[in-house]
């Protein structure tokens, strides 16, 4: 009798902890470190779409660059070794040129601006990206680029001598810093730290938040107080990975993506700022830029597009983000 109530109870278990016959288990890769708002959100995506799904669906999350550097990780969604990623611009363009244009250097100048002309060409860029087997689940920032150094930066002259990280890969980017006089140093994201630490580099452009979670600030304790370029970033899933989701369970899944990027959107754009206050506490130098030096920043940032329109971002789309960016500030931000 007590045999058949054990074999009873294994049962029950069983039955009570079994994952769905048909459970599509789906691997999703991020830079974000373990830990990171970014991280913490997609933990929290994937509870809720195997809630939704009734556990039909596994989000599993490889975070802090496991599943390799961005262009690692959209190799690794082309061949089906990744499902999907949590992606910057960097990544992003690999897959559809046209998300480049909204990373211009100089060309915003605020949040404001982005998310309006985001918004006019959502359609368009999404459409690019889904044309190369890609499907957006949610538009999420990483913050405003900034240049974090080892030596004191306010103008273009201060970091022609320093060592600037650039992407692996990005060799009009590489190109572009060089014809200006630049020193880059191309090497993946997931080497910044052994870079500062070796000398290897000296200078990184990247956000406050991410500086911060990554601890290179502490290796590069100089920030130019000056936003080069919006680091937009998406949560992206292969056509491949999409269609492993049950037809029943997609929509759902596909509004607690886009519920999960409007809670996690401002919270980014807050704590930046607050990132910069705490590592300010930390030995972090800020260094302003008067208003006639951000104008040189801008012309030579401008005199770098011809290398890139055309190369590496269509020039039909940044003409556009060009033309919308203007009319809104005409029109006092309507």
């Amino acid at each position: 009798m007590k045999l058949s109530l054990i074999k009873a109870l294994v049962v029950a278990a069983a039955v009570f902890f079994a994952v769905p016959a048909n459970a599509a288990t789906l691997k999703l890769g991020t830079l974000a470190p373990k830990g990171s708002p970014w991280h913490k959100a997609l933990e929290d995506l994937a509870a809720k779409w195997a809630k939704l799904s009734g556990g039909r669906v596994k989000l599993r999350i490889y975070p802090g660059g496991i599943a390799g550097d961005e262009p690692d990780m959209v190799r690794k969604m082309r061949i089906g070794q990744l499902h999907a990623a949590a992606l910057t611009g960097a990544g992003l363009a690999r897959i559809a040129q046209e998300v480049q244009a909204l990373q211009m250097p100089m060309m915003f100048e605020s949040d404001a601006e982005l998310d309006h002309v985001r918004g006019k060409l959502r359609g368009k860029l999404e459409g690019a990206l889904e044309a190369k087997g890609t499907r957006v689940l949610n538009w999420v920032d990483a913050g405003w680029i900034y240049f974090f150094t080892q030596k004191p930066v306010v103008a273009p002259d201060d970091l022609k001598p320093l060592k600037l990280f650039t992407w692996v890969g990005d060799s009009a980017y590489v190109e572009a810093w060089r014809a200006s006089g630049y020193n880059p140093v191309p090497l993946p994201a997931t080497e910044i730290h052994t870079g500062l630490s070796s000398g290897l580099i000296n200078a990184v452009p990247t956000t406050p938040l991410a500086a911060l979670a990554n601890q290179w600030f502490g290796l590069a304790q100089n920030m130019t107080d000056m936003k080069w370029a919006p680091l937009v970033g998406a949560t992206v899933i292969s056509t491949r990975g999409w269609s492993r989701v049950p037809k029943g369970d997609r929509a759902k899944l596909l509004q607690a993506a886009a519920d999960m990027g409007a809670r996690l959107q401002p919270e980014i754009r807050k704590l930046d700022g607050e990132a910069i206050a705490v590592m300010k506490k930390h030995a972090l130098k800020v260094h302003a830029v008067p208003d006639a030096v951000k104008a040189k920043w801008a012309q030579g940032a401008r005199q770098g597009y011809p290398r890139l329109v055309g190369t590496v971002v269509p020039k039909a789309i940044v003409d556009e983000v060009q033309r919308l960016t203007d009319a809104y500030r005409k029109s006092g931000g309507k």
